[in-house]
């Protein structure tokens, strides 16, 4: 989580590009007016949108200096107005637009929750997509009759679709990329200065630590080591991969599916208190970075860059530490029991909410066939991922026009994610697993992601099923957003409490009773229920 981003398009002869131009005029020609987004009208027939998006504080502030960008307006005819916001203040900027009624042709890179999408839908501000995708979006209706699993996926329980998604394909079931996010990079080079080996138990994890706080593995006669480091909040930087040592582990949902498909909140397990008192014990011992509970990401980068930890965790280490030999994924540790253990993540490649149209769009047929070109297989894997042929930059990609495939370059030790960003656009996309070989390669650092699940991480996760992505009903969704606020930001104050002060197991019964009180048991029952739909029809 995830999750990366963007991409960029081939002009693949002259007549197809001739071709797609005059689609997409006869679309303009044919469209009325405009919405507050789409007044003025060029002489050539371009069109003029309006779209509200996101992006990161490395990217260009104007969207259209992208080249990924460029090259669709000259192939659409179609210009975008982009009013675009850094990550950290979207969702801020963007309810603002939507409560003042000043609404855009459509939000890009919107990532609406479902519950959103569906009060936006209920009130009137967005509008449903079923009939676009039909008359005017061949590219879009292509990947879902060959991945026709996400129909399903994306339409909404009244049979309506009100998003366009983005959807990334890289392996399937144990072995999908996404099947595990936190990862744990330990630093071997300090192992092997201090002649100590991997661990592979909690306790042989333990006195590896202590070692590296202790025996100044970094040589420079400093007590300067962060033994341990972390994001404390749930996600690719948490620590919870540990917590699979001590029974079913913990994911970013608080969910797993046992093998007789019954759905558990993982913050309510035996398990869980177990492993809560196991980071305890490193806190007592002074494992942990004092900084691990406060930190964001640019605090944790700048200390990994400088190759200050021991062990951390993270989705792919080159953006932490760098693609260098210094540190290697740690596999997963057998607990007091010897059961070893890899806890499942439920995330898909799949954003429902990616992109949304407005009830103030006027040019609703251009709108849907530009969106369209975003899923033609050679332009969704530039907008996920970055470029070719940009001569003031690097590039991702080359272009092969004699196969129309798009070849990743070496990263040559940029950080991915970091070059991602600045060149690829995001929004609406599919990515297929059958697109590998025929229209892209596949990128080196998710194929060495893949390799460690597959070969690492996959032989040890006792859990058959995950949670599907089930699209509750707008009652569901609400009672499930409302539980959560407080369920999930109790859990987590508690967890970072106990990790200090130890008091888990004496405090264990009262938390299991105000889980209760918080609405658990509604929680379980709307997941349960909404699992039950999703795998037996």
């Amino acid at each position: 989580m995830s999750t990366m981003n963007k991409s960029k398009l081939v002009t693949r002869t002259a007549t197809a590009s001739a071709l797609a131009s005059i689609l997409l005029l006869s679309a303009c020609s044919g469209g009325g007016g405009g919405s507050a987004a789409s007044k003025k009208q060029d002489p050539s027939g371009k069109v003029t949108l309006n779209f509200i998006t996101q992006s990161s504080a490395i990217a260009p502030a104007d969207p259209n200096d992208k080249l990924v960008n460029k090259r669709l307006e000259e192939k659409t005819n179609v210009h975008i107005n982009w009013k675009n916001f850094t990550n950290d203040v979207f969702v801020e900027k963007r309810n603002l637009a939507v409560a003042s009624g000043d609404l855009p042709d459509a939000i890009f890179n919107a990532d609406y929750s479902d519950y959103e999408l569906l009060k936006l839908a209920k009130d009137g501000s967005i509008i449903p997509l079923n009939d676009l995708i039909d008359q005017y979006m061949p590219n879009f209706k292509k990947v879902l009759e060959e991945a026709p699993e996400y129909k399903s996926m994306i339409t909404a329980p009244d049979g309506k679709i009100y998003a366009f998604p983005w959807i990334e394909e890289l392996g399937s079931g144990k072995e999908r990329i996404q099947a595990v996010d936190s990862m744990p990079w330990i630093n071997v080079e300090w192992l092997k200065k201090l002649n100590l080996k991997i661990p592979t138990t909690t306790e042989e994890l333990k006195k590896v630590l202590i070692a590296f706080k202790t025996q100044d593995p970094n040589g420079n006669g400093q007590a300067d080591e962060i033994p341990l480091s972390f994001i404390n909040k749930p996600g690719a930087e948490d620590l919870a991969f540990l917590f699979a040592s001590f029974g079913l582990g913990e994911n970013p949902d608080h969910a797993v599916v046992s093998n007789d498909g019954k759905v558990i909140f993982t913050a309510a397990d035996e398990g869980y208190k177990k492993a809560v008192s196991f980071v305890n014990e490193l806190y007592k011992e002074g494992l942990i970075d004092i900084e691990a509970y406060t930190q964001d990401w640019s605090t944790y980068l700048a200390k990994g860059k400088d190759q200050k930890y021991g062990l951390y965790f993270s989705w792919d280490k080159a953006n932490i530490t760098g693609a260098n030999d210094s540190y290697e994924v740690m596999p997963p540790i057998a607990g007091p029991d010897g059961e070893i253990n890899v806890t499942r993540t439920n995330g898909l490649g799949l954003g429902r909410g990616k992109m949304v149209v407005t009830s103030a769009n006027k040019n609703l047929e251009t709108t849907a066939k530009w969106v369209d070109q975003l899923y033609d297989p050679i332009q969704s894997v530039q907008d996920n991922w970055g470029t070719y042929g940009d001569d003031k930059q690097q590039n991702i990609f080359e272009y092969d026009e004699a196969s129309n495939m798009l070849k990743h370059l070496p990263l040559e030790g940029t950080a991915p994610v970091e070059l991602r960003e600045k060149t690829s656009i995001g929004g609406p996309l599919a990515i297929l697993d059958s697109y590998y070989g025929k229209y892209t390669t596949m990128p080196d650092d998710a194929k060495g992601r893949m390799d460690i699940i597959k070969n690492i991480m996959a032989p040890h996760m006792k859990a058959d099923n995950v949670m599907p992505s089930v699209f509750n009903s707008i009652e569901e969704l609400d009672r499930l957003t409302t539980i959560e606020t407080d369920l999930f930001a109790y859990v987590l104050r508690m967890r970072t409490e106990w990790y200090q002060n130890g008091k888990v197991s004496e405090q264990w019964d009262d938390y299991l009773k105000e889980l209760d009180r918080l609405g658990l048991q509604e929680w379980l029952k709307i997941k349960q229920g909404g699992y039950d739909r999703a795998t037996k029809g």
